[in-house]
């Protein structure tokens, strides 16, 4: 099965975002509540200790698999020869985990990685064998894409670099044994995704001006491009991989429609030729295929849960083949071979991490390779249910709504609203480490895809344009008054947290509504819209014009008096509640000034703001010491302010946190 594809950014500034308590609590009130939680009180480390193994792939030949185990205290890469029961570690990587990887060839391991957070991705090769690593695109200040494995091509990949020019990607192939690199086009300057063929001839481009994008087409790389279609960038155009014969593009679009449907265009003109399926409630948002048999198989979609619209019947059977085996799971293929004869398969819950199964296709085996996380207790872990409430201008909001385990019935618990990143991105069913914990600790968690949210089609995600702050903000508060008027949450004890957008949306919640939440934590967010919009990387420079246009333009005056009353590092006088900030250093997306804006400004007002920075962590904490220090803090900060349980943490512990 392979899957890729390249996007018209109609959404492509999701990638720009991604992921102050007050007042006491009556001792009565939160002893009853508490004395009601079935579940033992987990250990923190549980939630936030690297997996045991993750991320399993087979080789290409099918003689091997591998995963990511720890190796001190970071992800590295294990492999498994099948036949013999033989492991061995081939990476060592030990200031940062391995985020992924992927076998280009039966003797090559190719893994990406960065420098403390600063998200300037390069590729290093490790050979199976003898373990020997080699730095592929390491370049200082240069960012790596793939933008193409090349799969039939073992020793080559094409993969993008902006070392000519911050701001853009030119496309070379690389050669896996010698390293060697040869640019295969030069970016003019407006070009922000490349795609090639079957064959792996780069024949497809997308410009952008900011504001409107184009579809470029080639016939072979020595011809010139040609510009075929241009659309606005709130109608999205999505070429996914060409047809078999290579001569037109299956594709998800919403050109004439609100949600994004599978169809196949013509390369040479960007016209549709036809539309294959359409979901009347969600976007489609992945499309997979049969590299051997040359076929389409399904589309991924999510409503509530992630689903599948099967075009072929025999991979619809293989994939009931397995619910039925592995019920009360969800099942997604991870790897295959070459030959598509043995299968990498993922179970998970909303309750439990799950764990990887070989699934060979011939003698229709299905073998258990390793648990995800076996220190957890699914029996302990609380359920996520779906949820919608409606907004007070009458959108419907979708979410979910995770309650500790013996206080499913409860009422006037306290409360943390979870806010997701993005914002254009969405949450998801499935297993969250953060829920999990949070309800373990004894707090209701509520999270809504608010509008802008993803794949609810174009309609709903243009509602959020120029509404940082306001509507979209109202939709976060609307969630939580549906859970006071449920009669779930205590309205005294109701916290905001989030990342990223979400650590935005705490902050603005808590400057919007001083006095509807008790406290807030701003994990990575941004404070200021103006100093956001300055810092952002070279690279998603091409994209600020649209940014202006769906969160405003500085340089216009009726978007700048908005944007400054939306900002809270500007109007953090109107803060009254607890606040703890939590930043990396090196951030990249939402640079560490965003923080100490926020705190200095806290600060000066003498209102109580707790500040954590971790000198090596970008947008967001990948090391496994700094989650624990983090978690350690919020877990200390929230029973403080609105109740709850924990653990106490170590006297060391206790210092880091501060």
């Amino acid at each position: 099965m392979k899957m890729k594809h390249i996007s018209i950014p109609a959404l492509a500034l999701s990638a720009i975002m991604l992921a102050s308590c007050g007042g006491g609590t009556e001792e009565k009130h939160e002893e009853e509540a508490m004395a009601e939680v079935t579940a033992p009180l987990i250990p923190l480390e549980d939630f936030f200790k690297n997996p045991e193994r993750t991320s399993y792939q087979i080789s290409p030949d099918g003689s091997h698999y591998s995963y990511l185990a720890p190796w001190e205290d970071r992800k590295n890469i294990f492999v498994e020869d099948i036949a013999t029961g033989e492991t061995k570690r081939v990476t060592s990587q030990s200031d940062r985990d391995i985020a992924g990887y992927f076998w280009p060839n039966n003797s090559t391991l190719v893994f990406m990685r960065d420098d403390g957070g600063d998200e300037n991705w390069y590729l290093v090769a490790t050979d199976v064998a003898t373990g020997e690593e080699r730095a592929l695109t390491k370049m200082e200040g240069v960012r790596s894409q793939i933008i193409d494995d090349l799969e039939d091509l073992p020793n080559e990949m094409i993969v993008g670099l902006n070392k000519r020019d911050p701001r853009i990607f030119d496309p070379y192939r690389l050669n896996l044994e010698t390293g060697e690199m040869t640019m295969i086009a030069e970016n003019p300057g407006n070009i922000t995704g490349w795609m090639t063929d079957h064959a792996g001839k780069l024949r497809i481009a997308i410009t952008t001006d900011g504001v409107n994008t184009s579809l470029l087409y080639r016939a072979t790389e020595k011809d010139a491009w040609t510009s075929v279609k241009t659309t606005n960038f709130k109608e999205s155009l999505s070429p996914r991989f060409f047809t078999f014969d290579n001569k037109n593009l299956y594709a998800t679009s919403n050109i004439g429609r609100d949600k994004e449907a599978v169809v196949i265009v013509d390369p040479t003109t960007g016209e549709e030729l036809e539309e294959l399926y359409a979901n009347e409630t969600n976007d489609v948002s992945g499309l997979s295929y049969s590299r051997k048999d040359k076929k389409l198989l399904s589309a991924m979609y999510t409503a509530d849960k992630a689903k599948r619209h099967f075009f072929d019947e025999d991979a619809k059977a293989t994939y009931e083949r397995l619910l039925k085996e592995l019920d009360g799971y969800e099942v997604a293929i991870t790897s295959r071979t070459k030959d598509e004869d043995k299968h990498i398969i993922r179970t998970y819950s909303d309750r439990s991490l799950g764990a990887y199964y070989l699934y060979d296709e011939v003698t229709d085996a299905l073998t258990k390779l390793a648990d995800v996380s076996p220190w957890i207790d699914e029996t302990n872990m609380a359920s996520m249910k779906p949820i919608q409430y409606t907004s007070r201008d009458g959108l419907t909001i979708h979410g979910y709504l995770s309650l500790p385990k013996g206080l499913e019935e409860a009422k006037g618990i306290p409360v943390v609203v979870n806010v997701h990143g993005g914002p254009w991105a969405r949450d998801n069913w499935g297993f969250n480490p953060e829920v999990q914990f949070l309800a373990n600790r004894g707090y209701a968690v509520l999270q809504m895809n608010f509008r802008g949210s993803t794949s609810y089609g174009r309609k709903f995600w243009e509602a959020s344009f120029d509404q940082w702050g306001l509507s979209m903000q109202e939709d976060v508060q609307d969630g939580a008054q549906w859970l006071i008027d449920q009669g779930i949450a205590d309205p005294t004890r109701i916290a905001i947290y989030g990342g990223s957008y979400g650590g935005y949306a705490t902050l603005q919640g808590l400057v919007k509504d001083p006095e509807f939440y008790a406290c807030g934590v701003d994990y990575v967010g941004v404070s200021n819209l103006f100093t956001f919009m300055k810092g952002i990387p070279e690279y998603w420079k091409p994209y600020l014009v649209m940014m202006y246009e769906m969160v405003g333009d500085p340089s216009n005056p009726e978007d700048s008096v908005r944007m400054v009353a939306t900002s809270p590092a500007l109007n953090a006088d109107k803060i009254t509640a607890p606040l703890f900030v939590a930043q990396g250093a090196n951030d990249p997306r939402v640079v560490k000034s965003e923080a100490d804006q926020m705190v200095e400004a806290m600060q000066a007002r003498g209102v109580q703001v707790q500040y954590m920075v971790k000198d090596n962590e970008g947008h967001g904490f990948r090391n496994q010491e700094n989650k624990y220090d983090f978690y350690n803090a919020m877990e200390q900060f929230l029973k403080e302010h609105i109740g709850g349980r924990s653990a106490e943490p170590a006297a060391e512990e206790a210092v880091a946190a501060k």
